[in-house]
């Protein structure tokens, strides 16, 4: 089962290699756990109605290790197989080992790998170095699940968009406020419209080079 998945999301992903680059990795077959609905979540391996209530209830999960410990009454194996398709993407600059050790497929040398290259500046970045030891249908599926944040003041409508849940409306609001001269500027902004467990999230994916 945990093979076919693996090989669905491969295909998938590799389908969507014309799109345009952005700092968010493709997640094309992957789910967020914090954009998605509670019947997409219920037709994921090993979720029924009361895990599903759970994440609803708990999300927005600001890391994979918070969405691991919710998860915490499935197996180790089910969990493995649940996170193939059910991920939040991780900050290739910031995230723990231990966070990184929860990429599918991902074992220490390779996690020590997304480590050496730090700090990141663009997913091409990524795709370039980690290309060295796999080939590209492997880091396709790789860069399902990470991402590297985008630049408040340079980014573009495209990169902002790429940010899960993010419509035009808010990429404007994004846009709207610029330039920021510290990230306590993006919160107080962007909390006109969401709130601080949004703002939260949304923050993640955003940074503001000194």
């Amino acid at each position: 089962m945990l093979r076919r998945i693996s090989l669905l999301v491969v295909v998938f992903c590799v389908s969507s290699l014309g799109a345009a680059l952005a700092e968010v990795g493709r997640n094309a077959g992957v789910v967020n756990p914090n954009t998605v609905g509670k019947e997409e979540l219920l037709a994921l391996p090993h979720l029924d109605e009361a895990l599903v209530a759970g994440i609803l209830e708990a999300r927005p999960f600001l890391s994979q290790t918070a969405l691991a410990e919710a998860l915490g009454t499935l197996s180790d194996e089910a969990r493995s197989e649940l996170f193939v398709t059910l991920f939040v993407p991780i900050n290739l600059n910031t995230a723990s080992r231990e966070e990184i050790l929860l990429v599918p497929g991902l074992g220490r040398r390779m996690a020590h790998e997304f480590e050496e290259y730090r700090p990141y500046k663009a997913m091409a970045q990524f795709r370039r170095e980690i290309g060295k030891y796999v080939d590209e249908d492997e880091v396709a599926r790789m860069e399902q699940y990470v991402f590297v944040p985008i630049e408040l003041n340079t980014a573009t409508e495209e990169d902002i968009l790429t940010i899960p849940g993010v419509g035009k409306r808010m990429a404007h609001e994004f846009e709207e406020y610029r330039p920021y001269k510290a990230i306590e500027q993006f919160r107080r902004e962007i909390g006109k419209y969401v709130d601080d467990k949004e703002v939260a999230r949304l923050e993640r994916y955003v940074t503001l080079e000194k």
